[in-house]
């Protein structure tokens, strides 16, 4: 079964991205836990996003497209990537969640959710 992995860290966390002392730790750590779920053979694919300040919300509101810069919801943790990864079960899954450097932190956190495999045609 797949079974997505959605990273979600602070602002704090997402800036050590661009800070010149803390983002070889941060993207190390990353590329780590990355690289272990390749080598283990259970990566489908993944990607890093950019921060929530580049993203765009659209609705659609009685026929009439509605744009809204930025996301939706303030919060105090956001979607900074994601993975898809194949586990034997949720608890394999589980434990590769546990494993990321975002739930590691204690600050941030790992939703794993199955992904909805196509209706047959």
């Amino acid at each position: 079964m797949q079974y997505m992995l959605m990273f979600y860290e602070t602002p704090a966390e997402a800036g050590q991205r661009n800070d010149p002392a803390a983002a070889p730790a941060y993207w190390g750590a990353w590329q780590a836990y990355m690289g272990a779920m390749a080598g283990a053979g259970v990566m489908v694919n993944g990607d890093g996003l950019q921060l929530p300040h580049t993203s765009t919300t659209v609705r659609v509101r009685g026929g009439q497209r509605l744009v809204q810069d930025g996301p939706v919801a303030d919060t105090k943790e956001h979607l900074g990537g994601y993975a898809v990864i194949r586990a034997e079960s949720l608890d394999d899954a589980l434990a590769w969640a546990a494993r990321s450097p975002c739930a590691m932190s204690g600050h941030g956190a790992t939703e794993v959710r199955p992904v909805l495999a196509a209706p047959p045609r």
